[in-house]
């Protein structure tokens, strides 16, 4: 597809999908909400499912613009768990039995989500992590979680500061305060809503796991009573203007909303969701200029005969510079050319100079022509008083041909001079 229809088509947010039975049957799914909102400023939401081998075929969804990990199981703890929790046996298995629908490991979703987690950290491609989301991100970054909050820090916690983090019987409607922290994209997107003296808001929570250790490029944004952070960023990675966002919540903003409504808790609630697209939409862009390919120049007949000429020129000479041979006097008229051409130093750029000397391309490597390249003072003065008499119209056509020169020689000389182009055919 040509690069200037690249341009108009929306930026792609990669979500993985989360398996669930239904009459007996795997089915894949993703929260409406995320796309809801991604749609609605201005992405397009592609669904990677979770289905076995898709960890090794990535590359098939590029180009990726950005990356959404939401909900889902527990994540393998031999992905993170260094040190022990110390839980014991009979305590892993009343976990099990209390969050049945969350402990069963799905290790394909598990490599999905690392790998493309990695991936986004790998390029700075735009990361939002919801709930599990943030896990997967503190995970990939060398962090470690809480196999089950309640056992791991509500025990050890006064009673005054434990925190209900899963409520089956108010599953939706449940909610816990959180401190947000000072300076942080959270506490620009909720300061409206937030007294100065308390900086809380009231989270929704689903999670019995949650971040242990933060890895050490994150700062956390915001923390519950019992000390758990509720969310985290790269202030290093964090410009959504300019493409950055790696971020993790482990409360749901998507889904904070008023009974029987749609209207959300907070004006702050969709800011995640939007800073993010908007991030997504400024990587799209800074992607299409670094992948951009110039159109092709079309050229008439005689500017044709000249390029062909000049790149017959700098071919011969490349000859020349690579097999050591001295100069056949029968070619030197071909090697004019493209010795006038480099003499003028106004058609090459210094990094297109440098390029044509890494290649052993330039006229300049010829020995036999090294007087007839340098311009001394004397020369120099006569072609700016044969300039100086030139018309508007004549050095208005000068410096065209120059410049189309230029564009021939960032076009031509990377393919012409890598062996694409057969020498004897030119």
């Amino acid at each position: 597809m040509a690069a200037h229809d690249l341009s108009v088509i929306l930026p792609r947010v990669l979500i993985v999908s989360r398996r669930s039975v239904r009459k007996n049957k795997f089915v894949d799914f993703v929260g409406e909400y995320h796309l809801d909102l991604i749609v609605g400023y201005g992405a397009v939401p592609a669904i990677v499912p979770r289905v076995s081998g898709v960890h090794m075929l990535l590359d098939s969804f590029e180009p990726i613009h950005g990356v959404l990990l939401c909900e889902g199981e527990d994540i393998d703890p031999s992905l993170y768990e260094a040190e022990t929790s110390n839980l014991s046996p009979e305590e892993l298995e009343e976990i099990r039995r209390l969050h049945t629908s969350d402990t069963a490991i799905d290790k394909e979703k598990d490599s999905i989500e690392l790998r493309l987690a990695k991936l986004c950290l790998e390029r700075n491609i735009p990361y939002l992590g919801i709930c599990r989301g943030s896990q997967v991100l503190n995970v990939a970054c060398g962090g470690t979680l809480y196999q089950d909050i309640e056992k791991e820090v509500s025990r050890k916690c006064p009673e005054n500061q434990r925190v209900v983090h899963i409520d089956y019987d108010n599953y939706d409607g449940h909610r816990h305060v959180v401190k947000v922290v000072k300076d942080t994209p959270l506490h620009d997107w909720f300061k409206d809503s937030l007294e100065e003296e308390k900086m809380e808001i009231w989270v929704n929570s689903y999670h019995h796991q949650g971040v242990k250790r933060l890895a050490q490029r994150f700062v956390p944004m915001a923390f519950a009573p019992d000390g758990l952070i509720e969310g985290f960023y790269d202030p290093d990675a964090y410009n959504p203007a300019e493409g950055k966002f790696i971020m993790g919540l482990q409360f749901h903003p998507e889904r904070m909303r008023r009974p029987d409504s749609d209207e959300f808790d907070y004006p702050g609630c969709p800011s995640a969701y939007q800073e993010f697209v908007k991030a997504v939409i400024a990587y799209q862009k800074k992607l299409n200029i670094a992948t951009a390919v110039p159109k092709p120049l079309n050229l008439n007949k005689e500017m044709e005969n000249k390029r062909r000429t000049i790149v017959r020129s700098f071919s011969l000479a490349r000859n020349i510079y690579i097999t050591g041979n001295g100069m056949n006097t029968s070619k030197e008229s071909e090697l004019q050319a493209g010795a006038e051409f480099l003499e003028s130093n106004t058609a090459l750029s210094l990094q297109q100079e440098n390029r044509l000397k890494q290649m052993g391309a330039t006229i300049r490597n010829g020995s036999s022509y090294l007087e007839r390249l340098k311009l001394n003072e004397e020369r120099e003065r006569l072609a700016r008083n044969v300039i100086g008499k030139m018309s508007v119209e004549q050095l208005s056509d000068l410096m065209s041909f120059y410049f189309t020169m230029g564009q021939i020689c960032s076009e031509v000389l990377e393919k012409k001079l890598h062996g694409i182009v057969n020498n004897d055919s030119l």
